[in-house]
């Protein structure tokens, strides 16, 4: 029987591991909120208590690899360490912790390993799919066409929107404006960079990963306790996302933490999460769209154990 492998990924709001056996099934899934990305954006540098925060959470990690006998792994740092001027100093510390590969993603590797676990379990179907992963740093969209993985990494994290536009409290008519702006031009670079994406406006099935639409789902199911077999696989509907936006938008931090289904870490940056969510539904024109608990750390295990 094949080793067990590992998958950790240090992304700009959570840092979360994968371990799986030699059949392929999961052993052990765990995240934690961990805000790594807290102040890059204003500083460029990754501060002392996020970076703490990160290296205590490793650490468990490493011991729960060490328990499962782990023979293979690797740890990823996505949009936070790579926009941070001392990301390699962060990098080389989480290597020592878990002891095994440890290294910083560009935008287009995060998403074909994203697409990869995000896809793998899906019924086939006549339409193009497309990935959007909304991070905390950035936002990567990904469709295959013709065989080709045709990918795009926007700066449109729901910490980054939520600190240089957003904010964290009751929105304001100023920075609905100031968000719904910086989105569009982001939307518009991807556009430009990524002609094919024209390609598939109103053809496409769009699949959506990571903490937001997570957390989205469980708000839509109105599920307190996470339960992967409600969230994953969950069809919402954009009115279900402009609902969520508009009402937490009205709310504070504390008041969102009152919903069934949100998760705490979560209550700050979940607005402007959803304020990409709608604003990529609307530009492809998808009045629906999957969420899928598979993500880049099912890619990068599959990986691991073909290799």
């Amino acid at each position: 029987m094949a080793d067990a492998v590992a998958a950790i990924d240090c992304g700009s709001n959570s840092t979360r591991a994968l371990i799986v056996d030699g059949y392929g099934q999961a052993l052990a899934r765990e995240m934690n909120i961990t805000r790594l990305s807290e102040g890059v954006d204003a500083s460029g540098l990754l501060l002392r208590e996020a970076m703490g925060r990160t290296f205590d959470v490793l650490l468990n990690y490493r011991r729960a690899c060490d328990d499962a006998r782990v023979s293979k792994g690797l740890l990823v740092a996505t949009s936070a360490v790579r926009d941070a001027t001392n990301g390699s100093m962060f990098l080389d510390t989480a290597r020592d912790i878990v002891g095994f590969e440890a290294r910083i993603l560009r935008g287009d590797e995060e998403a074909a390993y994203s697409y990869a676990g995000a896809t793998d379990d899906l019924d086939p179907v006549v339409t193009p799919t497309m990935i959007v992963d909304i991070g905390g740093g950035s936002t990567e969209l990904a469709v295959e066409l013709d065989g080709v993985l045709v990918s795009y990494s926007m700066q449109l994290g729901c910490v980054r929107v939520t600190e240089r536009a957003l904010g964290r409290g009751v929105v304001t008519r100023a920075s609905d404006e100031a968000t719904r702006s910086m989105i569009e031009r982001e939307l518009d670079r991807a556009f430009a960079a990524e002609p094919a994406f024209h390609d598939v406006v109103a053809n496409v099935r769009l699949v959506g990963l990571a903490g937001t639409v997570a957390t989205l789902a469980q708000l839509d199911a109105n599920v307190t306790v996470y339960d992967r077999d409600v969230v994953h696989h969950r069809t919402l509907s954009r009115s279900s996302v402009q609902h969520w936006r508009d009402l937490l938008a009205r709310e504070t931090p504390d008041e969102r933490l009152g919903h069934p289904g949100m998760v705490l870490g979560r209550e700050d940056v979940l607005p402007a999460g959803l304020y990409v969510l709608d604003a990529v539904m609307g530009r492809f024109n998808v009045d629906q769209l999957l969420s899928s608990e598979n993500d880049i750390l099912d890619g990068i295990t599959s990986s691991l154990a073909r290799a």
